[in-house]
């Protein structure tokens, strides 16, 4: 067994440890999903939320033993990393993996629980939100933020920005889902681009995002839009052209 605690989190080794071997009988189930599961876990008084990965298949269990760290470890780390670089995300609390002789087995990663009042999801799905253009160019701004730490979230997708409102307008964004993230030391504007493309399928809100993000970088607005509006639609394509694969191969279902 491996396992790792924050020692600011004011919690004891063995508590926790006891709260993850208990993860399948106890805990609030908050999302049961095909590869993951996510339940919320009361502990002196703290809501937890313990994500527990699915057990890879038998090359991935290799690499994540011999030659990859695994996803519950990448994400603590990555957490610690984020706040390290201002960058909101949910207090990360521990990490623990279960190994045998052939490799990783059953893991999870441990974070404070953040009650979000909304999502980048939102934003996309209800048209007119509420301050919906101030939250999507604060939003653009945060997005700018990390471009320019050169933090590149490669799973910056719809529902993996959790946002809380502060009052008078104003919005705080975290950043959750984390094991996919690389840290550059300047990211050209290229790849800023492509780590925006993946977030909504709207040509109005994309030009929005454009807008905002050429008044904070000094960039061309033109630019901005031609190149993110391509992509956009480039990925737009390619994942509907996978899913409409996938649907086909599986026609028996």
């Amino acid at each position: 067994m491996e396992f790792r605690l924050n020692p600011n989190s004011n919690l004891s080794q063995s508590d926790v440890i006891s709260m993850l071997e208990q993860f399948s009988a106890t805990g609030k189930m908050f999302i049961d999903g095909k590869r993951n599961k996510i339940k919320l876990f009361e502990l002196n008084g703290r809501t937890l939320n313990v994500k527990s990965f699915k057990v890879p298949h038998l090359v991935n269990r290799i690499i994540y033993r011999y030659f990859r760290k695994s996803k519950a470890r990448r994400s603590f780390e990555f957490a610690n990393k984020l706040l390290e670089n201002g960058i909101g995300t949910p207090e990360p609390i521990a990490y623990l993996e279960h190994t045998d002789w052939i490799g990783l087995k059953d893991s999870y990663y441990v974070s404070e629980h953040l009650a979000a009042d909304l999502t980048y999801r939102e934003l996309v799905e209800i048209p007119n939100y509420p301050d919906g253009d101030n939250i999507l160019r604060q939003f653009t701004r945060f997005s700018y933020l990390l471009h320019q730490k050169g933090i590149e979230f490669k799973d910056h997708s719809p529902g993996n920005t959790l946002i809380k409102k502060n009052g008078q307008g104003t919005y705080d964004f975290f950043l959750v889902d984390l094991n996919r993230m690389e840290f550059h030391r300047e990211m050209p504007f290229e790849l800023r681009m492509k780590n925006l493309c993946r977030l909504t399928p709207h040509k109005e809100m994309v030009a929005v995002m454009s807008n905002e993000y050429a008044k904070v970088s000094g960039e061309s607005e033109e630019k901005i839009f031609t190149t993110l509006w391509k992509m956009t639609a480039d990925f737009q394509y390619r994942y509907y052209r996978k899913k409409r694969i996938k649907k086909k191969l599986k026609f028996w279902k």
